[in-house]
């Protein structure tokens, strides 16, 4: 008996930690490829020509900004019913939309301000994820309180986007940073909980992984966004 609780035992171990394997290889992934589609893309000469018209701001910035919102929501509400092959597709097309999308921030910001906000924003998620990970708390209501507050930021940062008022986009990066890190944890916590679910078939744990690394890769990318906006310095 206890050689067979000692087999099943290490038998959800190493499912959970394939799963985990996983979420971080699709965020890693999404990183990587919004990197480069960023730091190729975030030229003068590219925005000003694809972003910008005659008339001001083109059709293709509101695209860009806002389809990746969309492939997001498809995905995540979307997954049980679309193939694994589907949803990696669209994976790909919104870690380089995501990429496109901040690309002007080579525009504003110096690229070492870009490259220490990005450590500092990799060791604020790592610890918040260890956190969530190990902590024995319940954070459930502590992340519904927090999307309430992300909620408000989304609808202020869209106002903001028209009316350009910077004392409340400090604001907007001051919350943000609280609001995602703490999220960070509250889905490390979520996603410790479904890797160690046995019940699921391998194509639900494959469509999980990518979700959760999906989640993880929008809180990382929203922290260093709303961290850069802090600390960065402007070129």
């Amino acid at each position: 008996m206890n050689d067979f609780l000692k087999q099943e035992g290490s038998f959800a171990k190493d499912i959970s930690s394939d799963f985990f394997k996983s979420v971080y290889s699709y965020m890693f992934g999404a990183l990587s490829l919004s990197g480069i589609v960023a730091y190729t893309c975030g030229t003068p000469e590219f925005i000003g020509e694809y972003f910008f018209n005659s008339g001001g701001i083109s059709p293709v910035f509101y695209i860009v900004a806002f389809a990746p919102i969309g492939l997001a929501l498809l995905i995540q509400w979307g997954y049980e019913r679309l193939s694994m092959n589907t949803l990696l597709l669209l994976f790909i097309a919104y870690s380089a939309l995501m990429g496109l999308s901040i690309s002007s921030i080579f525009l504003v910001y110096s690229i070492s301000s870009i490259a220490s906000t990005f450590f500092v924003s990799a060791g604020a998620f790592a610890a918040m994820a260890i956190l969530g990970y190990t902590t024995k708390t319940d954070l459930t209501q502590f992340g519904s309180l927090l999307y309430m507050v992300f909620i408000g930021i989304f609808i202020a940062s869209i106002v903001n986007l028209f009316i350009g008022w910077e004392t409340m986009d400090f604001i907007i990066s001051i919350l943000g940073v609280f609001v995602f890190t703490g999220l960070t944890a509250y889905h490390m916590q979520q996603l410790k909980a479904v890797s160690h679910d046995t019940s699921m078939s391998p194509e639900q744990r494959s469509k999980l992984s990518l979700i959760g690394g999906l989640q993880l890769y929008i809180l990382f990318v929203n922290l260093f966004l709303s961290l850069l906006r802090l600390l960065g310095g402007r070129d």
